[in-house]
């Protein structure tokens, strides 16, 4: 009796709308009428029924502790409801979480390695290295696999993943990790960590026969400068003669929809529209600026920066506004080549601050493109090459690039040397002549 008289005395406290009974319910109350009132996405679930479901699976966890109940107990509740909404940008972070993304779009300066990692079976996989960082002086380089972090193992379900990692940098102490490359016997090193700009910036290398094939790694859009930043790799590119383009999204999350639609514009006229519950926007990107939608609606489609071959390498990774690149990129004629996106390009965000200190991702637009069509939730590659991880920390193979390097390989032949129609053969009169 005494734990049922606890679960009614919460359940009438979330029923009345009482948010101060506990950190959990008042965390649970801000985001459930948040979600109700201003969430404007594809999701047809019932919002309020969601939180009468999830109500009582508050009160449960909370039974034990009632008013001292703490803001994870009621983010771990939050996390499963809108999960079961089945919107993917609509999302809580917790006050870590926020303060990583603060320091992204902010570009503040934060002690960092210069390693940037995500989680993979065996470890943790270096998906980019910042020129003249730490890392980059101890010998660090992309696509190594760090698979124990001071003595710890790292990797998928192993104490140590990239969250860690980011604390461990953060707290600016020395760092030993365990280095798998392939072709190399394991080795330790020890990372330091530096004051580093948080964001990182689109890096130009080349690839290919004879290293004409420009790669540029394009990390994110969170940043303000992120598309002038990449139009500035791809005028590297063109002022060293490359004959192909390859841009790598593996790794990009998203980030400011005038930063990736001004930037998808450096292969044409770009044309997105923000549909909100009330009213639209809608954003235009020519020549790889943000500009008024009128002029980029009135701009030849061959007014492009890059008009070359190009390929984008996608994955299960590439999330929100590197699909809205993606997507308008292919339809200036870019190949996609690598694995099926997140699927969460059809759609935007605002960010609410909760008081637990984290943030609210709340899905507030629709997108659709110049002709009101609905631009799609994920992006299927044109061609079908996932990256096989496991290969490439043993042997050093990207699968995904070297599927972009044949591709471009073939389109650049074409393109230097077009098939002719065959000439006709001579008219002849009547009698053969």
């Amino acid at each position: 009796m005494p734990q049922l008289r606890r679960v009614s005395a919460l359940l009438l406290a979330l029923s009345c709308g009482l948010a101060a009974a506990s950190p959990a319910t008042d965390l649970f109350d801000i985001v459930t009428r948040s979600v109700e009132k201003g969430y404007y996405g594809w999701s047809t679930v019932d919002r309020v029924a969601l939180a009468q479901k999830y109500a009582p699976i508050l009160a449960e966890r909370c039974a034990e502790q009632l008013e001292s109940c703490d803001y994870d107990t009621g983010r771990a509740v939050i996390t499963d409801m809108l999960k079961e909404l089945g919107d993917a940008h609509t999302n809580v972070r917790d006050a870590e979480g926020a303060e990583r993304l603060a320091e992204v779009s902010q570009n503040k300066s934060v002690p960092r390695t210069g390693a940037r990692v995500s989680r993979v079976a065996g470890g943790l996989l270096v998906v980019s290295v910042m020129p003249a960082s730490p890392a980059e002086r101890a010998g660090v380089r992309r696509f190594d696999l760090l698979t124990r972090i001071n003595g710890e193992q790292a990797g998928t379900d192993q104490p140590i993943g990239p969250n860690e990692f980011v604390r461990l940098e953060r707290a600016n102490t020395p760092i030993t990790v365990t280095l798998h490359r392939a072709g190399s016997p394991d080795r330790d090193l020890i990372l330091s960590s530096q004051n580093l700009q948080a964001r990182d910036e689109p890096t130009l290398s080349w690839v290919g026969e004879g290293g004409r094939t420009a790669l540029i790694q394009y990390p994110t859009f969170l940043s303000s400068d992120s598309a002038e930043l990449f139009l500035a790799r791809v005028g590297e590119a063109k002022q060293a003669n490359a004959e192909a383009l390859i841009v790598d999204l593996r790794y990009n999350g998203g980030g400011s929809l005038n930063e990736c639609v001004a930037a998808s514009s450096v292969f044409g006229p770009t044309v997105y529209r923000a549909r909100f519950e009330r009213g639209g926007f809608t954003y235009g990107g020519l020549l790889g600026d943000e500009v008024m939608s009128p002029i980029a609606r009135m701009a030849r489609p061959d007014w492009a920066v890059w008009k070359q071959p190009v390929a984008l390498l996608i994955g299960p990774n590439t999330a929100s506004c590197a699909e809205v690149f993606t997507h308008y990129a292919q339809l200036s004629g870019a190949t996609a080549i690598g694995e099926v996106t997140r699927g969460v390009g059809n759609s935007g965000v605002n960010f609410q601050p909760l008081p637990d200190g984290g943030v609210l991702g709340l899905t507030i637009l629709k997108a659709f493109d110049a002709a009101d069509r609905p631009l799609p939730d994920r992006i299927t590659p044109d061609i079908l090459a996932p990256t096989d991880i496991a290969l490439l920390t043993t042997t050093g193979q990207d699968t995904t690039l070297d599927a972009a390097l044949n591709v471009l390989k073939a389109q650049v032949t074409k393109k230097q040397f077009p098939q002719t129609e065959p000439s006709a053969p001579p008219k002849q009169g009547l009698d053969g002549r």
